[in-house]
């Protein structure tokens, strides 16, 4: 019995003979059917944060570089997936969070008025070269070297941010709730990764992913506390 592409049969013949399924048939089911929550639960990832900028007409405390070099690591690991044929259940997530992503960058331009020359220069590029890329329309040697890169640029894209938050002893209008699932996502994808044997650079990322996103989720916890301790005082 096979259903987007998971085989239930192996569990499914385990059970009926009133025995727990091996992990060898266990993991990769389990695998399967994370990968499809991820993909099913980034649909609405970084709606969160999108609503909050709104709710409150303010980017106060969020890096903009930060959300940039989002875009484009998000852009070069899904042309990747596509261009290694990886399962959908691997990957698919990466579809929903660079349309978010996207919406969320336009958000932040809008409400960080005027918005300079070299950032519409930043947009124009990006919308230049990202067709050609998430097409695999580039040299395999190249490509390869963009998706290496695309570690260092996740990385980079969340230590302005960690960096801002430190700095500031506040994260601002960064979303909990956002911040909780792409660390949660990050984790669930490490696993999943090893499971569907993807390729190293891929766990990688995933793992460094998991390292900065849990990075920022505790600073979310530990710079709220004071501020809910001085609003308590207050009252």
């Amino acid at each position: 019995m096979e259903f987007l592409g998971i085989d239930f049969s192996c569990a499914l013949g385990s059970l009926r003979n009133g025995q727990i399924p091996h992990k060898d048939c266990l993991l990769p089911l389990i695998s399967k059917l994370l990968g499809y929550c991820i993909v099913a639960a980034s649909t609405t990832v970084k709606l969160p944060q999108i609503l909050k900028i709104l709710k409150n007409r303010s980017v106060r405390g969020l890096s903009v570089v930060a959300f940039e070099l989002e875009v484009v690591g998000y852009t070069i690991s899904l042309a990747y997936c596509l261009h290694k044929g990886l399962p959908f259940s691997a990957y698919g997530e990466l579809a929903f969070l660079l349309i978010q992503a996207i919406i969320l960058v336009a958000t932040i331009y809008y409400f960080s008025q005027p918005v300079g020359t070299t950032t519409w220069i930043r947009a124009l590029l990006y919308c230049a070269l990202a067709p050609t890329i998430l097409a695999g329309q580039i040299n395999p040697v190249l490509f390869e070297a963009l998706y290496a890169s695309q570690h260092a640029i996740f990385l980079f894209a969340r230590i302005p941010q960690i960096w801002k938050n430190f700095s500031n002893k506040s994260t601002g209008e960064l979303s909990f709730l956002t911040c909780l699932m792409n660390f949660a996502g990050s984790m669930v994808r490490v696993f999943t990764s090893i499971q569907e044997k993807a390729p190293s650079s891929v766990l990688l990322g995933y793992a460094l992913g998991m390292s900065t996103n849990g990075t920022i989720l505790s600073q979310i916890i530990m710079y709220r506390k004071p501020h809910a301790k001085e609003e308590k005082k207050t009252k």
